[in-house]
Order: structure tokens, then C-alpha cells, then sequence
């Protein structure tokens, strides 16, 4: 993967409804969820998330297949591996161990990270 291909991809996620639209999916696994499925576990109205839905597609993040007049959205794990893997090759110096967070203490880490954000915006 080259920049030109990975920053589109990470730009259709720079989103909070479109980062939890695609986890969601990621975790309903090669089965997918339709459209309406998707909007209603995220508490969000339909036509809102067909937006965020269509700019992933476009990107290549998620496929999807009309299912009579339904859209059945499915995450394209292999894309998301080849980012990860481009990703952890750029910015590791291909040394994987040094970005490895441990999972425990990611949540620390994360929650340090939004901390330290929020204080920022408050000082801005």
C-alpha cells in the first residue's frame, strides 16, 4: 500500500459515526447488516447514516450487495488488514513491537490521550 491508497482510507473513518458504523460491522463478522440494522444500533436515522455508508463504500472499506430493497453492508477485512499492515510497517520502522499496546493498558492510554484532547480544546 502507498500513501496515495492509504490516506483515503483513513479519511472515510476520520468520523465518529463512520468509525462506529464500521466496528459494528467488523464485529457482525462475513454476515454483515443491512442498512437499517446498522442505523438502528447506532441510534441513528437512516438517510444520516446512508452518507457515512456510501463514503466508506467509496473508499473501498465496506461492500455492499442490494438484497431485494435492502443494502446489505459488509466490512472488507482484507483492506483494513493492508492498512494495518501498512501502517505498522511506515510508522514501526517495521518493528511491530514497538507500537504493540498492550490491550489493558490501551484503555489507559486511550483514555490519557482523550484527557489530554479535551484539555487542549479547553485552553484553545
Amino acid at each position: 500500500m502507498d500513501p496515495a491508497t492509504a490516506i483515503p482510507l483513513l479519511e472515510s473513518l476520520a468520523s465518529a459515526i463512520r468509525l462506529d458504523a464500521y466496528r459494528l460491522l467488523m464485529r457482525s463478522g462475513p454476515d454483515g447488516m443491512v442498512a437499517g440494522e446498522i442505523a438502528s444500533a447506532l441510534g441513528l436515522p437512516p438517510t444520516n447514516l446512508s452518507f457515512h455508508l456510501k463514503a466508506m463504500t467509496h473508499a473501498g472499506l465496506l461492500a455492499v450487495e442490494q438484497e431485494g430493497r435492502f443494502q446489505r453492508y459488509r466490512a472488507n477485512l482484507a483492506l483494513m488488514q493492508e492498512l494495518v499492515a501498512y501502517l505498522t510497517e511506515e510508522c514501526c520502522g517495521g518493528n511491530p513491537e514497538l507500537c504493540a499496546i498492550p490491550r489493558a493498558a490501551g484503555r489507559a492510554k486511550r483514555t490519557a490521550i482523550a484527557s489530554a484532547r479535551t484539555g487542549l480544546r479547553r485552553s484553545s
